[in-house]
């Protein structure tokens, strides 16, 4: 399939959307397109420059430009479309992929705009909180949903997530689910008994409150990768978790390589790519019972409540009776999600908005 020589990816380096950019831009550039990087938030490291950068076809523009989940006002994610705009304007670009969809509710966008929703303030909203949304979230998750309607095309990494998107903005368009991928770590099994979580610590979704009660409840040593305060100012506090603080990727496949399970009891995920990383390193997993984690592991991992921490205490003291079965189970699944078919999917995405094929 011929598809655009040119695509603008925005990425940063706050979660996951940072290793989902680089695996997209390999997989273009292996098929002759040139990748233009846009740097939103916090200003990026050497190394994830270097990251980038050793990827043939690839390169790199630092803005500055603000998330839009941090931005302060609706005018600073307008400012921040139109220079995005601007910038894929100059460059060239022939598609262009925006990692928050607020940004394609404005703009002039002079090529097509596929929308890439990993996360948002509406969804999140409806799954952790109850009630009308908060006034400082409204307005965001409100040009999320103008946004969604703008673009030229819509996904997000998991059917679950794509169903909450569509019943939280009243589309009706389709939002196109491409699960995530990863290429597998390589790493050697040498398990013990504690326990391993990795993400955004300090996002109530996570639900890291429970996770910290069942350990005290189970005595089972639970480490855990990430912050613990946000760019946001969030933060979470612990008693019984293991803060190991933020990890690079060779220090999370050694995390991998040595737990005796891994745990998410998140009320909330789109789609996980900590589990993934897990899952495909061979690690048993205990999740937490959500229609994302249900689509993605049934049958390959225990269940729990959410917000029950005594039955996930309970959990994690008997995975231990049955967790080469479970971590078998779990690297098996794990194959269906490659970077290969996510690639593959995504730029089957970008060539038909190109082309005119793939219908808003």
């Amino acid at each position: 399939m011929i598809g655009p020589r040119r695509i603008m990816l925005t990425a940063d380096a706050v979660g996951g959307v940072w290793q989902y950019c680089l695996e997209l831009a390999a997989g273009f550039g292996a098929r002759g397109t040139e990748v233009l990087l846009a740097a939103m938030g916090p200003a990026l490291d050497a190394g994830h420059v270097e990251q980038a950068t050793g990827i043939p076809g690839v390169s790199v523009r630092p803005t500055g430009l603000p998330l839009a989940w941090l931005a302060e006002s609706e005018t600073a994610v307008c400012d921040a479309a139109e220079a995005l705009a601007d910038l894929a304007a100059d460059w060239g670009a022939e598609t262009i992929q925006l990692h928050a969809p607020a940004y394609a509710a404005f703009g002039e966008w002079r090529a097509p705009v596929v929308a890439a929703a990993h996360s948002c303030v509406g969804t999140w909203w409806r799954a952790v909180r109850s009630g009308p949304i908060s006034a400082d979230l409204a307005w965001r998750a409100a040009l999320t949903g103008r946004g969604l309607r703008r673009a030229d095309a819509v996904i997000a990494p998991s059917g679950a997530f794509a169903r909450a998107l569509a019943d939280t903005y009243r589309l009706e368009r389709p939002v196109l689910p491409i699960w995530n991928g990863r290429r597998a770590p390589g790493v050697t099994r040498v398990p013990r008994m504690h326990g391993f979580t990795a993400g955004r610590l300090w996002d109530e979704a996570k639900n890291i409150a429970t996770l910290d009660e069942a350990a005290r409840l189970s005595g089972v040593l639970v480490r855990a990768a990430g912050p613990s305060v946000g760019p946001n100012g969030a933060a979470v506090s612990t008693n019984s978790l293991h803060l190991l603080g933020t990890f690079d990727s060779a220090a999370l496949a050694r995390e991998y390589a040595t737990a005796g399970f891994f745990v998410s009891p998140a009320r909330y995920e789109p789609f996980g790519l900590a589990v993934l990383e897990a899952a495909a390193a061979g690690c048993p997993l205990i999740l937490g019972d959500i229609p994302t984690f249900r689509e993605l592991w049934d049958e390959a991992a225990v269940f729990v409540a959410p917000n029950d921490a005594a039955d996930l205490a309970e959990a994690m003291l008997s995975v231990h009776d049955n967790g080469a079965e479970l971590g078998e189970a779990a690297r098996a699944r794990a194959t269906r999600y490659t970077a290969d078919a996510m690639v593959t999917q995504t730029w089957a995405v970008h060539a038909g908005i190109a082309s005119g094929r793939l219908a808003a």
